[in-house]
């Protein structure tokens, strides 16, 4: 199975941070066990590919559309 990656670099620095933040703030006993929830935006960092964005066909990495080397 081919997964093509639809989580750009900001986008992937942002989960990091977010996923993160949430996974400290359990730790602390400040938002209690729901802060573990910070590990599913650091996994589809780590992966570059997000099924909500799949589903929902957005797309936040550049497209890799190389053009054609004329000259062969």
């Amino acid at each position: 199975m081919n997964i093509a990656q639809n989580v750009g670099s900001i986008d992937k620095i942002a989960r990091i941070v977010v996923g993160a933040l949430l996974i400290v703030l359990a730790l602390m006993g400040t938002i209690g066990v729901w802060g573990w929830i910070g590990v599913v935006p650091i996994a589809t960092a780590l992966m570059g590919w997000c099924p909500a964005y799949t589903l929902l066909g957005i797309k936040t990495c550049p497209t890799q559309n190389n053009p054609p080397n004329p000259a062969g």
